[in-house]
């Protein structure tokens, strides 16, 4: 299972979770947001990831020159669109040779057929807890109703996880669960992360890993 941990700014922050590797370093580019990353990113400090952690820029609803800006300045390798982008918007970006996972809110009256017009420009999908806020909500949404969705496009799953259920996605057998996404329940404060809970987490979603080393 891979890991994502989203909503990362302070420099030695991001260099201590670069420590512990998470497949996924996530990075908001939403002024609303309490994560927003501002002017507080180190542009030459991203540029130097390792090839395998990779960076995600999370907008909403964004101009696509926005997010063209933002890819290039941080060399993000994807783009999560985490508001009502449509399909055409998806398509542009993509022929830009830009990476999409594209998010979605989901409750109990969520229509996964809407889903089809997305995913031939997405690479992943991210399905999160519809609530009061686009994302960093830290309610779970009830993961049977995933059921529902085709398990066309492989997907990250996000809302709530914690150290107390993060295992049950491994048991989300018969779906394409890429990775999960975490970002409140593992913070000191907003966009701060409490590295060692990170690092507990990731003896639970990789285990073997965790004997290895």
């Amino acid at each position: 299972m891979r890991l994502k941990v989203c909503g990362m700014r302070n420099p030695d922050n991001i260099r201590e979770l670069l420590g512990i590797a998470p497949d996924y370093m996530g990075f908001i580019f939403v002024e609303k947001s309490s994560r927003f990353v501002a002017e507080e990113l180190d542009e030459e400090l991203l540029k130097s990831f390792p090839h395998q952690v990779k960076k995600v820029g999370v907008f909403v609803n964004a101009s696509q020159a926005y997010i063209l800006d933002k890819v290039k300045k941080y060399a993000l390798d994807y783009v999560q669109l985490h508001g009502e982008e449509l399909p055409d918007f998806c398509r542009n970006l993509k022929f830009k040779g830009v990476n999409i996972i594209k998010a979605f809110s989901v409750d109990a009256s969520f229509n996964f057929g809407k889903l089809q017009n997305y995913k031939p420009y997405c690479d992943f999908f991210l399905f999160d807890t519809k609530g009061e806020l686009k994302g960093g909500n830290g309610i779970t949404f009830d993961w049977s109703i995933l059921k529902r969705y085709d398990n066309d496009k492989p997907f990250f799953l996000a809302g709530g996880i914690d150290l107390s259920n993060a295992h049950l996605a491994l048991e989300l057998k018969g779906l394409k669960v890429h990775a999960i996404d975490v970002n409140s329940k593992f913070e000191i404060e907003p966009a701060l992360k409490d590295i060692s809970k990170i690092g507990e987490l990731i003896k639970i979603l990789k285990p073997t890993e965790a004997i290895l080393t």
